[in-house]
């Protein structure tokens, strides 16, 4: 029997076409070449969702927030000229960090394009260096499979964003659409087997084993296989910052994240070992430091879906392209079961290292409210499914370093473009893709960018408990400036007036100012009881570092691990 055909306008394929990939929910902002989309919206919205932000930036964070922290693709709709250019910085975000997004604009129609109509803007232009893939469709009968295929781009190999762009004429056209199946993500290849077994080779020969992995070990779900690597050939698990969650951290040889801020232990694991096992990750500038002084006395195997990382920042002895959950299990088949007392060893001495400098810097500051001691109440009263949001900054890094992981995809947090404003945002499409309560860690500045979305936590009642670490200062370009710029604090010391907890009040949220651990706790516990937003104003010494580090353009050998209170 022939399925039915009907007609239907380009507004009606579009919400028919996301129902039928499966989107349950979107985000956006309305306006003038998407009122016809809205209106479908509205007539569908016993069927599919949507959250109105208070700005377009907010709903492509929490479209991205919704992503991460589900596995699925975020979908955000605004309208054209700067309701497009408002989604850039999201689409950016996105783009960077390997999340998939399907983003739909609205145009002005096709006879008006080119003729500086008012609000017209030539979004894919813009866009076409910061998504997998855009469109600018032209006719009706192309829509449906246009969102498909964009659904298609978005969700395989690589995630990424794809952009939809729908002038006015074609939302109101009408044409024959006939319901499919949701699509798949094209099906991934499988590495070379000269690779695997050349990388095995490595891997049978090293003492000293260190497996890295990044944000694709999420992606690919292979988390079980990465502990079972670990186990087979007696070595110890560094992620990225990316790779945060993927591996829980009571597992008994993960060791952290390594990089610039990384964990003592692990970036010595790293400096130590005599074979790197990359996994999903790129080997970035923030994870390598100085790539001329990186790894010189290890091999290097490296995993990934992209060919283009292969070989991009490091050299790598053998590179393993395609899917890494195939080559993961291939290399589990053929590799050889080891034990390697040496190394246990020196990482143990690592490990007590690294807790011996964290002991030294909580003693300095015996009696303040500091970010290791926020975490520790956060972690103590937390639950495993909550989610852990971020904007960018120091708070970011001591999210990163302090909070205890015990599911992937409970770190929602801009990673390559480090976007400062993305936090509130991205927890809000957490909380609604999850179900679950999302905690936001932000700075003062960082919750300045885009506190807005108060507005939309408040009227969707997405229970976010913002916890704004408050040092007055622009924390992170300050530590740099202190110790690289001679203590010029050049427009870093923010010296604002703001009220938070006025300003909750104000949006219609509780909001609390806390300065000791105790008031921290008692307001941290309430937050959590409350299945409202809920804000804490947490004040913190300004001189508050974010310990290790690496200096830019340094290597591990230049850690600095302590700063003398003299030296602020």
């Amino acid at each position: 029997m022939e399925k039915e055909k009907k007609i239907l306008t380009g507004s009606q394929i579009v919400i028919e076409t996301l129902i039928e990939q499966g989107v349950t929910d979107v985000f956006g902002y309305p306006g003038g070449q998407v009122l016809n989309i809205y209106d479908e919206l509205y007539k569908a919205s016993d069927r599919i969702n949507h959250y109105l932000t208070a700005h377009e930036q907010g709903a492509s964070h929490a479209a991205d927030g919704y992503a991460r922290a589900t596995g699925k693709t975020g979908v955000v709709i605004a309208t054209s000229g700067p309701g497009a250019t408002n989604l850039v910085t999201g689409i950016a975000t996105a783009m960077l960090d390997s999340i998939p997004m399907v983003a739909i604009t609205g145009n002005v129609p096709t006879s008006l394009i080119g003729k500086d109509s008012f609000q017209e803007i030539n979004i894919t232009g813009i866009t076409m260096p910061i998504t997998k893939h855009n469109y600018f469709v032209t006719k009706v009968e192309e829509l449906a499979d246009t969102i498909r295929e964009a659904f298609q781009i978005a969700k395989s190999g690589r995630p990424g964003p794809v952009l939809i762009d729908i002038p006015k004429d074609v939302q109101i056209a009408s044409c024959e659409f006939e319901n499919k199946k949701s699509v798949a993500a094209c099906k991934q290849k499988k590495a070379d087997i000269k690779e695997i077994k050349k990388a095995v080779d490595l891997i049978n020969k090293a003492k000293k084993p260190y497996i890295y992995i990044g944000g694709g070990a999420i992606s690919a779900d292979i988390s079980k296989e990465i502990k079972r690597l670990a186990e087979k050939i007696d070595g110890y698990i560094g992620c990225t910052f990316m790779g945060l969650s993927a591996i829980e951290n009571s597992y008994k040889r993960f060791l952290g994240m390594q990089g610039m801020h990384g964990h003592y232990a692990s970036s010595m694991a790293n400096k130590e070992a005599d074979l790197i096992i990359g996994i999903g990750m790129r080997f970035s500038d923030r994870a390598t430091g100085n790539t001329a002084k990186y790894a010189k006395n290890a091999k290097i195997v490296h995993l990934d879906i992209d060919l283009s990382e292969i070989n991009k920042n490091v050299k790598c002895d053998a590179g393993i392209i395609g899917d890494i959950k195939y080559s993961l299990e291939e290399i589990l088949k053929i590799c050889k079961s080891q034990k390697h007392p040496e190394w246990a060893e020196t990482v143990a001495n690592l490990k007590n290292e690294g807790a011996a400098i964290n002991k030294i810097a909580e003693a300095e500051n015996k009696n303040a409210l500091t970010p290791k001691k926020v975490f520790d109440v956060i972690n103590a009263v937390k639950d495993s499914d909550t989610v852990i949001a971020t904007d960018v900054g120091q708070h970011q890094m001591w999210a990163a370093q302090y909070t205890d992981f015990e599911k992937p995809r409970k770190l929602v947090s801009s990673g390559g473009l480090g976007t400062m404003g993305f936090g509130l945002g991205a927890a809000i499409g957490a909380t609604v893709g999850s179900g679950k309560k999302t905690v936001l860690i932000t700075g003062d500045g960082s919750f300045g960018m885009n506190l807005n979305e108060l507005a939309t936590a408040v009227t969707y009642n997405t229970p976010v408990t913002v916890v704004i670490l408050n040092n007055g200062v622009l924390g992170m370009v300050r530590q740099w400036q202190t110790l690289f710029f001679g203590k010029r604090y050049s427009n870093t010391v923010l010296e604002r007036k703001t009220d938070f907890v006025k300003l909750a009040d104000a949006f219609g949220l509780k909001g609390k100012r806390v300065s000791t651990v105790k008031e921290f706790e008692s307001a941290f516990k309430e937050a959590a009881k409350s299945k409202t937003p809920y804000l804490i104003d947490a004040v913190i010494d300004m001189d508050e570092f974010v310990l290790p580090m690496l200096p830019p353009g340094g290597s591990i050998d230049d850690i600095i691990t302590t700063v003398k209170k003299e030296e602020k």
